[in-house]
């Protein structure tokens, strides 16, 4: 069935379509309430709110103005922004793997290149995305993570697709930055070849 199909169901009280969308959408709008929250219980809570609207809402979906997928994302974010304003965000240690980011910040690579990226890497970058302003981060996730196209992504978040392509500007400007620091300072604190730290020291003399 389509979309507009299983909408349709929905919208009669169809359970089983209901539950086919969640099962075709929770994944996708789990990992951008997650992004934007930084924390699975809100994101948990936030997700039992967007497929509630879905199936209290179904027919006020309009097809011929904005894909499904859109539509849910822009309910999502909407949901969170409202959340973050009333409560701030509260990152915790939870995690919610979406892969490396490391293509965030430069041309595509090869899936050779990609899968070689070691896990540390990705946290970083994971961590830096996460120190992003809101709207950066929501601008970064939906066109280079979740696929929108930059009109779809600036429809999602209200906002002009010159103001989209900014804040995703900035953030990669931000995340350079960021990982080149962390990289410098990296550097800086290994000592240099042949020397050995105070620690070795102590355990040599020892």
């Amino acid at each position: 069935m389509t979309d507009e199909e299983l909408m349709l169901a929905v919208s009669k009280g169809d359970q089983s379509a209901y539950q086919t969308l969640v099962s075709q959408h929770l994944n996708a709008i789990s990992h951008y309430a997650f992004r934007l929250l930084g924390n699975r219980k809100d994101t948990e809570d936030i997700c039992q709110e967007v497929f509630l609207k879905l199936w209290t809402n179904a027919s006020k979906w309009q097809p011929e103005k904005a894909k499904l997928t859109t539509w849910l994302h822009r309910i999502t974010h909407n949901l969170c922004i409202d959340y973050l304003r009333k409560h701030g965000r509260t990152h915790t240690s939870d995690t919610l793997d979406i892969g490396a980011a490391e293509h965030l910040l430069e041309t595509p690579q090869s899936d050779e290149q990609n899968e070689s990226i070691a896990i540390d890497e990705k946290q970083r970058v994971n961590h830096a995305i996460s120190l992003l302003p809101e709207t950066q981060r929501s601008a970064l996730m939906l066109c280079h993570y979740a696929g929108f196209s930059n009109k779809e992504a600036a429809a999602i978040m209200n906002v002009s697709v010159k103001a989209l392509e900014s804040s995703i500007a900035r953030a990669r400007r931000s995340l350079r930055t960021q990982l080149e620091s962390r990289d410098l300072h990296s550097t800086a604190m290994k000592p240099a070849s042949g020397e050995i730290n105070s620690e070795e020291k102590t355990e040599t003399i020892g």
